[in-house]
């Protein structure tokens, strides 16, 4: 895909993302909040067996967490939560496949910081 085709895919997840809203019977989860931007995204695990069963999450942001959190939530559902906490800043930037500034990082990383520290903690 080039990077025109990328950026109409964020803004089509921006617009409907996937996974979005509460999740009934979450036994993890985590909000973050970035104040330089005013995302705000709450990310809801419900763990069986050391897997990812469901995955949801709720806020509000710009085009670029909130397409993060629909692209990740996706790749995380039926994941080993070993795995999910091998995920880094490269995986989320080819999940985007596109070029963001340092700022704009920031934007796109907020939901695997929240999804990091709700696996960590119960809810």
């Amino acid at each position: 895909m080039n990077d025109a085709l990328y950026r109409e895919h964020i803004l089509d997840l921006y617009k409907n993302p996937q996974n979005f809203g509460e999740l009934k019977g979450a036994t993890h989860k985590h909000r973050e909040f970035n104040p330089l931007c005013g995302d705000d995204i709450e990310i809801q695990v419900a763990v069986e067996k050391n897997r990812v069963k469901d995955i949801k999450f709720k806020g509000r942001g710009c085009a670029l967490s909130i397409a993060s959190s629909s692209l990740l939530t996706e790749k995380a559902k039926g994941m080993k939560v070993e795995e999910l906490m091998k995920l880094t800043k490269d995986d989320i930037v080819e999940m985007m496949g596109i070029s963001m500034g340092p700022v704009r990082i920031k934007c796109a990383l907020l939901p695997l910081e929240a999804l990091h520290k709700a696996v960590l903690h119960d809810a």
